[in-house]
């Protein structure tokens, strides 16, 4: 059975770079036959293969037009013309190992990355979860119409996500890993990320870049924005996101 692959690319964020390389991980990395396809407002440089619809559009307050909040499309009607399991996948994450596993595991159930720094509180990390299409439409449903309230009551769209469907399933918690959580050598003030390279978790499959550095970074060994952070050259990460 054929399964989905999804991503979303808006804004100027990211480079089309991104999204192909996410696709050439995914096929190195998943036996299924898979369908990728990635829902952008920008389709220059992204290369042939990946199939290309355009991201819906969609109300959000101004202050939050441009964020993470667009992801809530995925649960909306109908979306892209997609049925059945489908995975999606955050364009700044490195696929390390196999990922067949994530659709097996899953089984009919919405499953998620438990969120690292909101443990035990019923919260997902939206970089990589697994659902059945059109399963969940009322998450969107509930949406529309109730924007302001609910981006007000809610810091971001996985909290509230996580919170209405209830119910959440995680991933094996050594699957997903944090680049910054859990690859960093930390020790106390960060001292430690100046003298030692970051590691590749044990049993990892997907490395996930959120907020700075990105992956692009950690290969260079570069922490943009800040001085006092800081990253060392990372091979690893070069050997993968390709």
């Amino acid at each position: 059975m054929k399964v989905n692959v999804i991503c979303m690319k808006w804004g100027n964020k990211y480079s089309p770079e991104y999204v192909n390389k996410l696709y050439h991980m995914v096929k190195r990395n998943l036996s299924k036959k898979f369908r990728f396809v990635c829902f952008t407002d920008d389709k220059d440089g992204i290369i042939p293969e990946v199939e290309i619809q355009d991201i819906p559009k969609i109300y959000l307050p101004e202050i939050h037009k441009d964020s993470p909040w667009r992801k809530l499309l995925v649960f909306s009607k109908n979306f892209g013309g997609l049925s059945g399991k489908t995975m999606f996948l955050d364009l700044d994450v490195v696929i390390v190992d196999k990922i067949d596993c994530f659709f097996d595991f899953s089984g009919d159930d919405f499953t998620i990355i438990e969120n690292w720094t909101q443990k035990g509180r019923g919260i997902g990390n939206s970089s990589v979860y697994v659902l059945e299409m059109n399963k969940y439409n009322d998450v969107f449903d509930n949406f529309v119409g109730n924007e302001d309230k609910i981006v007000n009551q809610y810091d971001n769209e996985q909290i509230y996500l996580s919170k209405f469907i209830g119910n959440i399933k995680y991933w094996p918690e050594e699957w997903c890993k944090s680049f910054k959580c859990h690859c960093l050598p930390g020790g106390p003030f960060g001292l430690l990320n100046w003298f030692k390279a970051p590691i590749l978790p044990k049993g990892s499959k997907i490395i996930v870049f959120h907020g700075n550095p990105k992956p692009e970074d950690a290969i260079i060994g570069r922490w943009p924005g800040s001085w006092r952070k800081h990253v060392r050259p990372t091979e690893w990460v070069k050997k993968y996101w390709v």
